[in-house]
């Protein structure tokens, strides 16, 4: 009795009727939630227009009014953001919430696994298919996101996690499939019984969507080998297929009329972005300067650093966005260039006042290369050398503030992957260079990711004319 009465809060604050797999996913998550298996984990997996994040907002909102503890995460900033601002309830990164600062003196920053020592909570987790497993960030706990994850939240009494994701997106870098949406390898990993539902029925109002429309149609296509790309722009009023000549135009009437934090170009390489960051900022935008108040930039190198001074900035994350609001004092030194500007980070109400690395803005790597960093390393210790010991040389250098320096690049365009988790009202897509033999699942992931970053308008930007419908 009582489970019906729960699914029937769902339906009142879902607003719609349930399709057939919608109704298939409450119900077998009003089953979860009520046996509260202490290993029990769920797995919701829904492609762009089958309702996932309306279905994932009115279970929320049924365990809030119903004075349930939830928590809300996501892989990014942008992503939190997002997952928030459907949910209608504060959600928070996943490192801000897991991990605790144990060192504020080292340059590098460690962090600890936080104890967990709340119980009876929901952690819901969306963009899931970002978390990456690989031993890739060893500033943090065991260095592996999903374990640590996994442990923070079961170290608890009675919680549980909810996994929310859509695995035809792309996979973390260097990942052929996502870990954490994986049922086999949640379940062999870490010993839980997992309830697995997938949304597959496109609701109706996406039906007469342009863009998810065409996310459809590119999604059909992976693992298809015999497949056909085909785009169908003319009948619909938010998708566009636009040519080089019109791209500073429409660029320029997406910032008139969204912003130029609702508009962001996606291109499949970092040397792309770079060229169009640079067009737009001299064509669009009328900089002269190489770095000034106003630029849209992203953070491309976690820093421990800065975040220090300010009181709910544990760090400045990778991929963090902000708006410049002043420039200040400029310096070459150690063999590249830096400059002092005060910040404003999205989702943040400080400021923040630190220097910034000017090399990166336009470099073809994704941040300063090995070898740069390396340099750079080597440079500052020629100032240190009176200190005898290599240890404490060492920790000179990493407490060094041009050694901290951040790293960011210009945000008008970015690749797929530093897109991912964010969405814009309006959304450019670069094929770029596309020789036949990488048109293939890969391919099809980074499209259908790119085009559903977007919540009004996408322009596919000088595409293969043979993807498209010619009526």
């Amino acid at each position: 009795m009582i489970q019906k009465h729960f699914e029937d809060i769902v339906l009142q604050k879902f607003g719609f009727d349930f399709s057939p797999t919608q109704k298939v996913a409450v119900e077998l998550f009003t089953r979860f939630f009520f046996h509260r298996k202490e290993d029990g984990l769920f797995l919701l997996k829904g492609y762009a227009g089958t309702g996932k994040t309306s279905l994932v907002a009115a279970i929320v909102n049924t365990l809030l009014s119903l004075e349930y503890k939830v928590v809300l995460l996501a892989p990014t900033g942008r992503a939190a953001k997002v997952f928030s601002g459907y949910a209608g309830h504060p959600a928070f990164t996943i490192h801000k919430k897991i991990y605790r600062q144990k060192s504020e003196t080292d340059g590098e920053g460690v962090f600890d696994l936080g104890f967990n020592g709340g119980g009876n909570t929901l952690f819901f987790v969306d963009e899931a298919s970002m978390i990456s497993n690989a031993d890739s960030e060893g500033n943090f706990g065991s260095g592996c996101l999903l374990d640590d994850l996994v442990e923070y939240v079961y170290n608890g009494k009675n919680n549980r996690l909810v996994m929310i994701g859509d695995v035809a997106q792309l996979p973390p870098v260097g990942l052929d499939i996502s870990p954490a949406l994986d049922k086999q390898e949640l379940e062999a990993a870490y010993a839980l019984q997992v309830t697995e539902v997938r949304l597959t029925d496109i609701m109706r109002q996406a039906e007469e969507s342009g863009i998810l429309y065409n996310a459809t149609q590119v999604r059909g296509l992976i693992g298809n080998d015999s497949g056909k790309l085909i785009l169908k722009v003319k009948s619909f009023p938010d998708v566009f297929r636009i040519n080089g000549g019109d791209l500073l135009e429409e660029i320029e009437t997406c910032y008139g009329k969204y912003g130029e934090d609702e508009t962001m170009i996606v291109c499949r390489s970092n040397k792309r972005a770079n060229r169009f960051n640079e067009g737009i900022r001299r064509s669009i935008l009328y900089r002269e300067e190489d770095f000034c108040s106003g630029d849209r930039i992203m953070v491309v190198k976690n820093n421990y650093f800065w975040g220090n001074d300010y009181e709910k900035i544990d760090f400045i994350a990778n991929g963090d966005m902000a708006t410049v609001l002043r420039v200040g004092k400029r310096l070459d030194a150690y063999g590249l260039h830096f400059a002092k500007a005060t910040l404003k980070i999205d989702g943040y109400e400080e400021e923040v006042t630190a220097w910034g690395m000017l090399d990166t803005l336009t470099s073809d790597y994704p941040a300063l290369s090995y070898e740069q960093t390396k340099v750079l390393y080597r440079n500052i210790e020629e100032e240190y050398q009176h200190i005898p010991s290599r240890r404490k040389r060492s920790e000179k250098i990493r407490e060094n503030e041009f050694y901290n320096a951040l790293q960011i690049k210009f945000a008008y365009a970015v690749t797929c992957h530093k897109a991912q988790g964010g969405q814009w009202d309006a959304v450019f897509i670069d094929q770029g260079w596309l020789p036949e033999e990488l048109v293939n699942d890969e391919f099809w992931r980074w499209l259908y990711t790119a085009i559903t970053r977007a919540r009004e308008r996408v322009y596919f930007i000088n595409f293969n004319e043979d993807f498209f419908q010619l009526s």
